[in-house]
């Protein structure tokens, strides 16, 4: 099970590449993301919220059927946090690596 912390990050990062895709909503990335990993509603909400707090994505209302859904859009500096995370992630492959050759891993 991974650590709690790592998986955060990890989470955030495949929220913001899933707005890479083009901008979205809750229930929508949700969906997306259950391809690679289970997130709730309840997990997705705060993430978005904290990401909006650190300028990597907006919110905007479009209305839908009568009531109003909340849209998310990648700015650039989420972009940029996606791009590091991705550039960081031979480094982190190599621990991996490391660390199930050393568990006698092949």
């Amino acid at each position: 099970m991974l650590d709690a912390q790592m998986k955060r990050g990890l989470i955030e990062n495949c929220v913001l590449a899933a707005l890479a895709r083009g901008d979205s909503y809750g229930y929508q990335i949700v969906k997306d993301l259950d391809a690679v990993v289970s997130v709730t509603e309840s997990t997705l909400y705060p993430i978005l919220r904290r990401l909006e707090g650190a300028g990597a994505l907006t919110v905007y209302s479009v209305e839908h059927n009568g009531r109003l859904r909340k849209f998310y859009h990648l700015t650039q500096t989420g972009r940029r946090q996606l791009e590091s995370f991705a550039s960081d992630w031979d480094e982190l492959a190599a621990m991996y690596d490391f660390i199930r050759e050393g568990l006698g891993y092949e």
